[in-house]
């Protein structure tokens, strides 16, 4: 009996009932990642007589497949086209694994491996499981301080984009690294064009004469926390008044001119006294040349 197309192979797996193999495995977006489907160390595997097939496991979409005489891989999902590949050499020594490049959010699922013997009656060689876990680092969070500190509540927005999976938001009163309440908190967490996730977190607290807060990003299957902390109080409005008082840009402007237009009256007496040095040092040059002329005689001297 020889199977001829993936179609076949779906008819038979459906049918076959043996114990699976379940295995985990975590990816960054856009790295490689290799899914381990592999017999004991030692065996030894005919092409011709193998058949396998790498599908997911819930909607059965066709990653790759080896069916022997039969390089066309037409029936692979357009998602997995170029992306995945079993090595011919490793599938001799029984290594089934696949080689999954560019991973992206939408490959985070089960993929089922399954080894079939020809010889053997179709017989299952080797069944895995494998769950690929997609995660991508979010962006350091970037809080927004209040404009105005004298109103009586404070509103702080906490921006962070493209990570995965999905994140947790938290903000947190830094003084005494306790939580703050969610219900203060509201939270938008949407998927981009990439497929990765971006969130807004805005919370709105009463104002108090000092808040030291921070807002947290947490990546459960990274295991990572970033914060970033925010405190508003007096400091505050003293840097704003600092730093937007306009006298004090008029005033360092005003010296900034005194001083140029000191500098230019001292150049420009400085070249008028070099002016008058050179006319007078010209004027003695010239009369030492007269003096050593020597003078006419008389007429009728003897």
């Amino acid at each position: 009996m020889r199977l001829g197309s993936p179609g076949l192979l779906l008819l038979l797996f459906s049918s076959l009932r043996a114990d699976t193999q379940e295995k985990e495995v975590r990816a960054m977006v856009g790295s490689d990642v290799e899914l381990s489907c592999a017999c004991p160390e030692g065996s030894r595997f005919d092409l011709n007589d193998v058949y396998v097939y790498w599908q997911t496991s819930e909607s059965k979409t066709v990653v790759t497949y080896h069916i022997p005489q039969n390089s066309s891989l037409d029936n692979v999902d357009s998602h997995y086209r170029n992306r995945a590949l079993m090595s011919p050499a490793g599938m001799q020594r029984g290594d089934f694994s696949l080689r999954l490049f560019n991973v992206t959010p939408q490959d985070e699922q089960k993929f089922h491996c399954l080894v079939l013997s020809q010889s053997l009656g179709f017989q299952e060689v080797l069944s895995v499981v494998v769950t690929l876990h997609v995660a991508a680092n979010f962006s350091v969070p970037v809080v927004s301080i209040p404009h105005n500190p004298s109103q009586d509540e404070l509103t702080f927005t906490c921006t962070s984009i493209n990570g995965y999976p999905r994140p947790n938001v938290y903000w947190i009163n830094k003084t005494d690294n306790s939580l703050l309440d969610q219900a203060l908190q509201n939270d938008t967490v949407f998927l981009n064009t990439r497929g990765l996730y971006d969130v807004v977190s805005v919370l709105r607290i009463a104002r108090t004469p000092s808040l030291n807060i921070g807002c947290c990003i947490e990546n459960v299957l990274l295991r990572q926390n970033l914060t970033v902390g925010s405190q508003t109080g007096n400091s505050i409005g003293e840097r704003d008044k600092i730093t937007e008082n306009p006298v004090s840009t008029r005033e360092k402007t005003e010296v900034t001119w005194s001083v140029l237009a000191v500098l230019c009256l001292l150049v420009a007496v400085a070249v008028a006294i070099g002016w008058v040095c050179r006319d007078r040092w010209l004027r003695r040059s010239y009369a030492g040349v007269w003096a050593v002329r020597p003078e006419p005689e008389l007429a009728g001297h003897v």
